[in-house]
């Protein structure tokens, strides 16, 4: 696979990562298979796809447990693995809750190390920032992980430019992730620019739209009754319709250029910045493949044209 680097300053990786959040967490439980999920991890790096992104919360905590499993043995050193704290189950009707006291963070890491079956993870991320917590003090306790080489470096999930400016006061950032994609693009306003000025790695998550832009959802009764895009307001029934537009612009520029409508969606993510480094979840073989097929898509300058002009979805992310 093509490759770049995570950042300026950070490690060789395959421009295709793989998110582990719907192996255990969110999508089709019923149909959880840790063996294939094994699997999908192991053809992801022989395919070149090294970035591997977890997070404790997920699962919660078991999607860890099988990342560990997967990179076991000779596996570990192949991938650039990155897991995330800062989330915690939450309460009642509540999915999670916010925890980024440096206690907790300091005691989650060693817990996923744990999980993971490593003396260390090469990117620890702060899943979103607890507003209860000044992120200087979280960020701290971040950068007291890697000052124990727990963690090789640190990153970001779904901040605004001025805490990243913030954190940078404390340590280094090396990425941030957020959710970037056709139908999701708020980022490209502030955060991208910033982070690609900075050579800070950008990691879009659900960057195929929760999966939606690959043209195999039309209806919501296709969704699993488990899975939480149910609850989704873009996948609402009168809204996924209204959103199948967008999904057609992309069938048709993928019929264009020889590629099927995920590796398009992933190709105009890549095309956003050069430290622009997408991680869509799968935990189906047929997908990974096709997923990591996009770094060989190179949009033609019309078509990004046409994919940068499509409207904005209806109905809002969550």
């Amino acid at each position: 696979m093509r490759t770049s680097t995570l950042g300026s300053q950070g490690p060789e990786v395959g421009v295709v990562g793989l998110g582990c959040m719907g192996m255990t967490w969110a999508y089709d439980l019923r149909n959880r298979d840790d063996e294939t999920s094994v699997r999908v991890i192991r053809e992801a790096l022989d395919l070149g796809v090294t970035l591997i992104d977890t997070a404790d919360v997920y699962g919660p905590y078991s999607n860890e447990e099988v990342v560990g499993a997967a990179l076991a043995g000779p596996y570990r050193e192949r991938a650039v693995l990155a897991t995330k704290v800062g989330l915690v189950p939450g309460d009642g009707d509540k999915r999670v809750g916010n925890n980024g006291r440096p206690e907790h963070v300091k005691r989650s890491i060693d817990e996923s190390l744990r999980r993971l079956g490593t003396d260390h993870v090469d990117l620890y991320q702060l899943h979103r920032v607890d507003p209860e917590v000044p992120i200087e003090e979280t960020w701290g306790a971040l950068a007291e992980v890697v000052a124990a080489g727990k963690a090789r470096r640190i990153g970001l999930s779904e901040v605004t430019v001025e805490q990243i400016k913030r954190a940078q006061a404390v340590h280094p950032v090396a990425s941030v992730q957020s959710e970037l994609s056709l139908w999701t693009r708020d980022a490209l306003a502030e955060v991208v620019p910033y982070t690609e000025a900075e050579g800070i790695a950008f990691l879009p998550f659900s960057p195929l739209g929760r999966g939606f832009l690959t043209g195999g959802i039309s209806s919501v009764d296709q969704l699993p009754a488990d899975d939480f895009r149910r609850s989704l307001p873009r996948f609402q029934q009168e809204a996924l319709a209204a959103n199948l537009a967008l999904v057609e612009k992309v069938k048709e520029v993928a019929g264009r250029v020889g590629a099927t409508p995920a590796q398009v969606a992933l190709a105009w993510v890549l095309a956003q910045g050069r430290y622009v480094l997408p991680i869509p979840g799968t935990k189906t073989p047929r997908y990974l493949v096709d997923n990591a097929g996009a770094a060989d898509v190179v949009l033609p300058a019309a078509d990004l044209a046409e994919l940068d002009a499509l409207p904005a979805p209806t109905g809002g992310r969550y």
